[in-house]
């Protein structure tokens, strides 16, 4: 499953490539509630076809008629939402505003650098100038955030998010799929072979080695995430002891509320101090009644986006089964 960066990019260059001619919008800029976060993309191509989004959908369709009605020379600065008559017309949340660059791209060789980094895993920055639509490119770091000075445009592509699996099960499958598309940087350790020849992710790195030797090889920061999922505390224990020691912002495992109770011990017992221990979290992800592989997935990856955004969830009291089941609110 690719980022949306990825699907908005590949269809431009199809498009650049078919012939047609192609804008690529970019969120600059938002004041108030706003549906998009600066960096968001959206292609159009001349016949206002879209791929991407950066707002509820009002705003793409406007973008869209505009463009059919004058495909722009060069680069324009459009804003959206700036009176409340204008929030109303385009469907944008109350006081939301958007600032957008739209790009007539000048062709392939204007994205492909971009498009090659991200297929690559790796960060690049993509830099606009708006007087000529002159672009540039050069790494980039995961400090590096989108930019816009009134002249200049600068995007940044490419994963700022690591996400460490032990383990190459079906979990892991969905987890490391869905994840890509949320622009992590995926890395899968499984020193147990038939795990390994099942294994087919693709864009996710398989790294060899056993599980402690890979966490400290790959000097965890604090936009790295390390999830245990093999259920075999010989591979899980030793990732966790390593993991609980570095910057990462996220250490968890898979397992019931019993299994890390057991584990919690087990790591006691290891050179593993209180407040390391602290922060472990099992069982791993957000309590939503998750019991298929693609589910659980679902789980890890909502709890993780909320750590990202800085979000602490409350706990979340089931309901009974019946309750769920009748939609009568538990008492």
């Amino acid at each position: 499953m690719d980022s949306l960066d990825i699907a908005v990019l590949r269809r431009a260059i199809d498009w650049l490539e078919a012939g047609r001619r192609v804008a690529l919008v970019t969120v600059v800029a938002t004041w108030g509630s706003a549906p998009r976060p600066v960096g968001a993309l959206l292609a159009l191509d001349e016949d206002g076809q879209p791929c991407g989004s950066v707002s509820g959908g009002c705003v793409e369709d406007d973008l869209a008629t505009r463009l059919r009605a004058r495909f722009p020379s060069t680069c324009e600065v459009v804003k959206y939402g700036v009176t409340a008559e204008d929030a109303r017309r385009f469907g944008l949340p109350c006081g939301g505003t958007l600032q957008l660059v739209v790009e007539p791209l000048a062709g392939v060789e204007t994205l492909r650098p971009a498009l090659a980094a991200l297929e690559r895993g790796e960060l690049l920055a993509r830099r606009v100038q708006l007087a000529d639509g002159a672009t540039s490119f050069q790494p980039a770091t995961p400090e590096d955030s989108p930019t816009f000075d009134g002249k200049v445009l600068t995007q940044i592509f490419g994963p700022r998010w690591r996400l460490l699996l032990i383990g190459a099960g079906q979990i892991s499958f969905y987890l490391a799929s869905m994840a890509q598309a949320l622009d992590y940087r995926v890395l899968v350790c499984d020193p147990r072979a038939e795990y390994v020849r099942e294994w087919t992710v693709a864009g996710a790195e398989l790294l060899p080695g056993m599980p402690d030797d890979v966490v400290r090889a790959i000097v965890p920061d604090r936009r790295t995430a390390i999830v245990a999922l093999t259920h075999d505390p010989r591979l899980d224990d030793m990732a966790l002891m390593e993991a609980l020691k570095t910057d990462a912002f996220y250490v968890g495992a898979l397992g019931s509320a019993t299994t890390t109770a057991r584990r919690r011990e087990r790591l006691a017992l290891l050179d593993v101090t209180p407040e390391e221990l602290a922060r472990l979290r099992g069982p791993v992800g957000l309590p939503i009644g998750s019991r298929t592989p693609p589910e659980i997935a679902i789980a890890i990856l909502a709890e993780l986006t909320a750590l990202r955004h800085g979000i602490e969830l409350a706990p979340v009291r089931p309901r009974s089964a019946i309750t769920a089941a009748s939609g009568v609110a538990a008492s």
